[in-house]
């Protein structure tokens, strides 16, 4: 997290980042990241990673765009 807070809410329960913390989301694991105001974070994800998950969509970027 770079400025402001976020949660990442996870079937089992949530986490809750402010500015300069870190959390990894395994491997596999469902997520749903969202923030009650504007932050800013910095999102890494290893290169071919979907965007969209499992699920193949209009929201889903062409391979090799960067979103």
């Amino acid at each position: 997290m770079i400025d402001g807070e976020m949660y990442i809410e996870f079937r089992d329960g949530q986490v809750h980042l402010k500015s300069g913390e870190m959390f990894v989301v395994p491997k596999g694991i469902e997520h749903k990241p969202f923030a009650e105001n504007e932050c800013k974070v910095l999102l890494v994800e290893p290169a071919g990673t979907i965007n969209t998950g499992e699920v193949s969509n209009e929201r889903t970027a062409k391979d090799g765009v960067w979103i």
